[in-house]
């Protein structure tokens, strides 16, 4: 193939890129705030503190559409986890832990008639899922099952972050943007909505989401007297999924911290060794 050729081939592909740019660009969201967050950076580790918080709004507030089906009540003492305390090393024999489970009824089987029962939870059991399955889940919200969150920081690009703006990032849906009922506009929801935009200029960034603003200024009662704003609220309970989703993320970071040090102490013995065998030779 000629020279001209090869260019007039380049023309054209980047001609081709050019035209589909525009669509490839469509759409999007708002990039997340950050959050500020404690176990941020490589020796971040959980504030206690939030985590009891962003527990205490997961319960009062998520848990009526969420599950959290991976967690179970005694994880809440795990070290490093929001009541975890040293001198419970078994999370099971931790009474804060104890208490909290015992304020949740759970569904079981009557061990001598065999019919459904409801009785406290214990240490043992998983945080109770509010619909006994997908379909119910969808029935009750309008078409769309609320996802699990156990998971969700790490299911979502800039977990917690992300987490954090979408509850705190609700406003109104700019003028000229149609919506359909039962969808909210949410700037921090991916989504092109471009086909939906009537307005001047190009398309607002974000999408619709099925969930409608959930938090408002002082809906839960913090025990620690922090003010619960709504992005208090949000930043608390985006800390609370972070941990749920890693909850070993702390020693994770301590054993990689462990394993540098280790690499370059081993690099230096085996210079040093290198420069022992191979002095006096020539090489």
């Amino acid at each position: 193939m000629s020279f001209r050729k090869i260019v007039a081939c380049a023309v054209a592909a980047a001609g081709i890129v050019a035209v589909a740019s525009p669509a490839l660009a469509a759409g999007g969201a708002k990039h997340p705030r950050d959050g500020g967050f404690s176990f941020n950076g490589p020796f971040g580790t959980f504030d206690q503190g939030q985590l009891q918080r962003g527990y205490k709004v997961y319960r009062e507030v998520c848990s009526s559409c969420h599950g959290m089906d991976h967690v179970h009540f005694r994880n809440l003492g795990d070290k490093h986890g929001p009541f975890w305390n040293p001198a419970y090393p078994n999370p099971n024999d931790n009474p804060v832990v104890k208490a909290l489970a015992k304020e949740i009824q759970v569904g079981d089987i009557d061990s001598e008639t065999g019919e459904p029962v409801r009785r406290d939870a214990t240490t043992a059991d998983k945080f109770p899922n509010p619909y006994p399955n997908a379909t119910a889940a969808a029935a009750g919200n309008g078409g769309a099952a609320p996802p699990d969150l156990s998971v969700m920081a790490k299911a979502r690009h800039d977990g917690a972050n992300y987490i954090y703006s979408l509850l705190s990032g609700y406003v109104p849906a700019p003028k000229g943007l149609k919506i359909a009922p039962g969808q909210n506009y949410n700037p921090y929801m991916s989504g092109d909505l471009t086909p939906f935009w009537e307005g001047q200029g190009p398309a607002p960034k974000g999408g619709f989401i099925a969930m409608p603003p959930q938090l408002t200024n002082g809906q839960v009662t913090y025990d620690d007297g922090t003010e619960a704003t709504v992005d208090q609220m949000a930043k608390d309970v985006a800390a609370f999924i972070m941990w749920t989703s890693e909850p070993k993320m702390v020693e994770r970071k301590q054993a990689g911290f462990g394993v540098l040090i280790f690499l370059l102490l081993f690099a230096g013995i085996t210079y040093a060794s290198y420069r022992k065998i191979w002095k006096g030779v020539a090489h």
